[in-house]
């Protein structure tokens, strides 16, 4: 195609950082030295326990690294861009046991088992999925702004679903996608777009990418043709390296959406992973595993924290409210008790004093400090120790470890007709809403977030929530 002459001089001052290979080296990087510290701690603890092995005996292990690089690279870890974060747990969950596997049967067909401790191959190979995580997690918080980090994206369409692409990029850079430049046919749409320039048409995007090396580029265009559409994907998967688009049902926020070839027909799988028998028995061993085993290492915690809450204020040391459950059904949710006795009078006293606050607990029936709340129960609340009762909750299969938020009847109604997904699941000693800003939210975001976790439920997508919850309650992140 031949540049419109009054384009060149606006394609020529575009400033398109198009280096791709700092953003792959430091991610390379990061997991190649969390993988070393992952070997090194679990070669000298064993040593610090047991010194009976030299430990320069598993440096010539060392070249192995390369192979971790190889796996990752080939169950799409590499650049480490455009990759959701429960994504990127299974990817390394799976990659890194993948290696130890393959190293542990070298070591057994070589018969060096007597040689090598098998404490610090486990303690190595949970070591490097930990590590890796946080070490990935940690370079992105590091260069998520820096101008060299990440891949540039043309986005086609200009419309409301173009902007949203770009602000979405723009406000999570962490993505790892930079919007560089917006294609639109429709020339009242030229101009800019969140600072990101807009111009025309999108037959323009070939010679993007092939002048600028652009490898990425993000189809907003719902509702268009579906000629036009076709014509777009043929055209464009031959000059982009990856083509993303965003269909018709963007609003429809589904991880489990999956193309499939029926003798030539294409259709699109919208797969409901809680209706499939192995996903259900999966999170369910889960839940008793962990609240079992985690149960007793907790014991001693729970015995002090009764004794406080007797020792700070007079009442029980439990409370239980009644919450809605799966299928609608009503279980009684317990808690370490946090409140004082005359709860409700308080509140109602303190509420007739300050007015201005009453519009805020109508809203959220939250108060960010709440009269009600004892020294101990406010401390509880902050660090989420005032939830472990459920375990018992969990145990008796009334909840889950992961799951919605347990509501009330009284906010059935908020939720609309998004408490029929409520209703499918267990609800969760934690949750989205918990790991993604807990208080700090809004109410209709909370709503969302439970549904969200419904249609995208995984046991991948409970270990990340699980794991975001250690650091979310460490931080005391949203509460109040």
């Amino acid at each position: 195609m031949q540049l419109n002459r009054t384009l060149r001089p606006a394609l020529s001052a575009l400033s398109i950082s198009t280096r791709t290979v700092p953003t792959l080296v430091g991610m390379v990087g990061s997991d190649l030295l969390m993988l070393s510290f992952a070997g090194v701690i679990s070669v000298y603890l064993r040593w610090f326990l047991d010194g009976k092995f030299q430990p320069i005996l598993y440096w010539q292990l060392l070249p192995l690294m390369g192979l971790f690089v190889v796996v990752y690279a080939a169950i799409g870890l590499y650049p480490g861009v455009a990759q959701s974060p429960v994504d990127e747990l299974r990817c390394v969950s799976i990659g890194t046991s993948l290696v130890y596997f393959l190293l542990g049967v070298t070591i057994f067909l070589r018969q060096d088992g007597e040689v090598y401790s098998r404490a610090i191959f486990v303690i190595a190979w949970v070591l490097s999925i930990l590590l890796v995580l946080l070490g990935r997690s940690l370079t992105r918080h590091w260069f998520a702004r820096k101008r060299w980090w990440g891949y540039p994206v043309v986005v086609l369409g200009a419309g409301k679903t173009g902007e949203m692409v770009v602000r979405t990029l723009q406000q999570r850079p962490r993505i790892g996608l930079r919007p560089v430049v917006v294609l639109d046919d429709d020339p009242a749409k030229h101009g800019s777009l969140h600072g990101v320039p807009v111009m025309g048409g999108i037959d323009l995007a070939p010679v993007l990418a092939k002048s600028r090396r652009i490898p990425y580029a993000i189809v907003a265009m719902p509702g268009v043709p579906r000629v036009r559409l076709l014509n777009v994907i043929e055209q464009y998967t031959q000059t982009f390296a990856h083509l993303l688009i965003i269909p018709d049902l963007f609003d429809f926020s589904s991880l489990w959406v999956e193309a499939r070839d029926m003798g030539g027909i294409l259709g699109l799988e919208v797969r409901q992973q809680l209706l499939l028998p192995g996903p259900r028995l999966a999170k369910f061993a889960l839940d008793r595993l962990i609240t079992l085993f985690g149960g007793l290492l907790v014991l001693p915690f729970i015995v002090l924290i009764a004794l406080l809450i007797r020792l700070d204020s007079p009442g029980p040391i439990f409370y239980g409210q009644i919450r809605i459950g799966q299928n609608g059904e009503s279980f009684k949710a317990w808690k370490f008790r946090s409140m004082v006795q005359n709860a409700d009078q308080v509140l109602q006293d303190y509420l007739e004093a300050h007015p201005k606050l009453r519009r805020s607990w109508e809203r959220d029936h939250k108060l960010r400090r709440d009269p009600r709340v004892t020294r101990v129960g406010r401390f509880l609340r902050q660090t989420s120790l005032d939830e472990l009762p459920q375990l018992w909750n969990i145990l008796r299969g009334e909840m889950s470890l992961v799951g919605p938020r347990p509501i009330v009847n009284e906010e059935i109604p908020r939720y609309g007709d998004k408490f029929a997904l409520y209703t499918k699941v267990t609800p969760g000693l934690t949750g989205l809403w918990q790991v993604s800003g807990r208080n700090n939210l809004s109410y209709k975001e909370r709503v969302n977030l439970d549904a969200y976790y419904v249609r995208n439920w995984s046991v991948w997508l409970d270990l990340y929530i699980l794991m975001r919850t250690v650091w979310v309650v460490l931080s005391g992140e949203g509460a109040y």
